[in-house]
């Protein structure tokens, strides 16, 4: 697959066009859009619906989102990113560390989470991205992330 395609600076990105930059898939396929791409912030959309299936479990009578599942969305953000970048495309981003994790408000169905991350160092094949959920204009998770970058082969 050629690089160009992944050329996303200054534009918006559809599901399809996300799932063919990360592997992740329903029901771990985190977010629904990308709508602003700049030279080293990404920022996506997760729409959060009464339907997700965590929802069941966590917590039946008062539905919150899990704070993992935001930091994953949060990860997915920059990944799209990180994963766009020559060098980069075609492989998979592995966490490497969270730090810095805060949890501020709780997300509830009917919330639109923004994410915003900013893709900080990189070297070798390493990165690190800070990342901030918003529902509206209120931060509600914030979080430093570290990604390594290997090929499929190396991942097996």
């Amino acid at each position: 697959m050629s690089e160009s395609v992944f050329d996303i600076k200054g534009k918006t990105l559809d599901i399809n066009t996300i799932m063919k930059i990360i592997p992740h898939r329903y029901l771990f396929l985190l977010v629904d859009r990308i709508v602003e791409v700049r030279e080293k912030t990404i920022v996506g959309i997760k729409n959060v619906t009464i339907n997700e299936p965590f929802f069941q479990g966590h917590f039946p009578g008062h539905p919150i989102m899990p704070g993992v599942l935001i930091l994953e969305a949060m990860a997915q953000v920059a990944g799209v990113g990180a994963l766009t970048i020559p060098g980069n495309v075609g492989k998979l981003a592995y966490f490497l560390s969270i730090n810095n994790a805060k949890f501020r408000k709780p997300v509830l169905p009917g919330d639109t989470l923004r994410i915003e991350a900013e893709l900080l160092k990189a070297k070798m094949s390493v990165m690190q991205a800070h990342a901030i959920a918003k529902v509206g204009e209120e931060v509600v998770t914030e979080a430093d992330l570290m990604f390594a970058f290997v090929t499929p082969a190396e991942a097996k």
